[in-house]
């Protein structure tokens, strides 16, 4: 077994474990507790995800982020937590608002996050009304039910399944496991990328409105799940998904933003939102009108 630390000291703007992974993002991503998307912080908690077919465990101890895995896993949990970005110059370059300074206040420390593609774009087809405990709690089922299982440390971990297997799922097995009407959109899009009719790593080197048109070829893709998918795997930081809590924010804060349509709503609120950086915007503004803090 691999392990590393990464102090936290180093990294510009800090680094707030929790708050990244259980903020709405990312749900590949598990707490060795049971307890993730439960509401609250659990100092030490190991969090877990399955990379590749080799399983990456993270957890903040002290002033460092500890990881442990079967291989050298320092750039990969670098890459996925987004260690490297600069945090502290993002949010001094963002625009002079008062309600994105009360939640990056409130949440300093939170990062986007870089999910691998596959996992994210189910996730999110998943996550259509509903709550981010229901979402993780789903998409842990699929893993559960579909994905391979991988031994270390003594215990037994899932990885997300590959577009092949949950292609061979059945619409009846998904309703089943309480994906609703959401299973044939998964099963169709894992078909999809399973013959090579499209893939959303097609997205990734396309200008950000032509990879968001890109990725709603996918079936239960709409703008906002598309935005998610450029944002939380595509490193797109300048999406802005409009979601409820974001046009919450839009109809008390910014009015003027709201232009009718999802394509020219979007592009104003990015613009007042910092353009580049708009998508840490959005994510913290999410993050703190969800949670109330």
């Amino acid at each position: 077994m691999e392990s590393g630390t990464i102090p936290i000291d180093d990294l510009s703007g800090g680094f707030d474990l929790y708050r990244t992974l259980e903020s709405g993002q990312s749900y590949l991503w598990r707490r060795e507790d049971g307890e993730m998307y439960g509401g609250e912080p659990a100092p030490d908690a190991w969090y877990t995800t399955v990379v590749d077919g080799t399983v990456i465990r993270v957890r903040r101890h002290d002033d460092r982020l500890e990881w442990e895995s079967t291989m050298d896993a320092h750039r990969t949990v670098s890459r996925l937590l987004c260690l490297e970005d600069d945090l502290e110059a993002i949010i001094e370059a963002a625009p002079d608002d008062r309600l994105l300074e009360t939640a990056y206040d409130a949440h300093r420390g939170m990062r986007l996050v870089s999910d691998p593609l596959f996992g994210t774009l189910i996730s999110f087809i998943c996550s259509a009304q509903m709550r981010v405990s229901r979402i993780h709690s789903m998409v842990t089922t699929l893993a559960r039910e579909y994905g391979d299982e991988i031994a270390f440390d003594g215990r037994t971990y899932h990885a997300f399944p590959t577009p092949d297997r949950l292609a061979r799922a059945t619409e009846a097995e998904l309703r089943a496991l309480g994906l609703g009407y959401r299973a044939p959109y998964v099963v169709r899009t894992a078909e999809m990328v399973a013959s090579g009719d499209a893939h959303p790593a097609e997205a990734r080197n396309l200008p950000y409105e032509e990879a968001r048109e890109y990725l709603t070829r996918f079936v239960g893709v709409g703008d906002k799940v598309a935005d998610c998918v450029l944002l939380f795997s595509l490193e797109f930081t300048q999406a802005v998904p409009l979601d409820t809590w974001i046009k919450s924010a839009i109809e008390e804060y910014y009015p003027d933003c709201d232009r009718g349509s999802y394509a020219t709503t979007s592009r104003a609120i990015r613009e007042r939102l910092g353009g580049e950086y708009a998508g840490y915007a959005q994510t913290y503004i999410f993050h703190h009108l969800r949670t109330g803090d």
